[in-house]
């Protein structure tokens, strides 16, 4: 796989309530990424940027949620979501704390 087209699958970490107990409790870390990636695309690309072990990738398609002003209507975006299960041991920082 071209190492281009990997550093641009995933867009960010998504960062949530759910997503904080799935770190914990699952040693599972939860990306934002491309809406044409495959599981195995994520898989190499987060052992690529970060230099872990990735045990399974779990992908979930969100559909944007309708909403309205008044009398005008409008849709969030549709996003793509990746939960990646690391190795025992391996661990992403994303505050860069140490």
């Amino acid at each position: 796989m071209n190492q281009d087209y990997l550093m641009t699958v995933i867009e960010g970490p998504h960062v949530s309530e759910k997503t904080t107990q799935a770190s914990e409790k699952y040693n599972q870390v939860v990306f934002q990424v491309r809406k044409d990636a495959t599981k195995e695309e994520v898989k190499q690309a987060v052992e690529l940027m970060f230099e872990v072990k990735v045990e399974s990738v779990q992908v979930l398609n969100s559909r944007g949620k309708l909403k309205r002003t008044g009398r005008s209507a409008g849709r969030r975006k549709s996003t793509r979501k990746a939960y990646v299960r690391l190795a025992e041991g391996d661990d992403i920082d994303f505050l860069g704390a140490d």
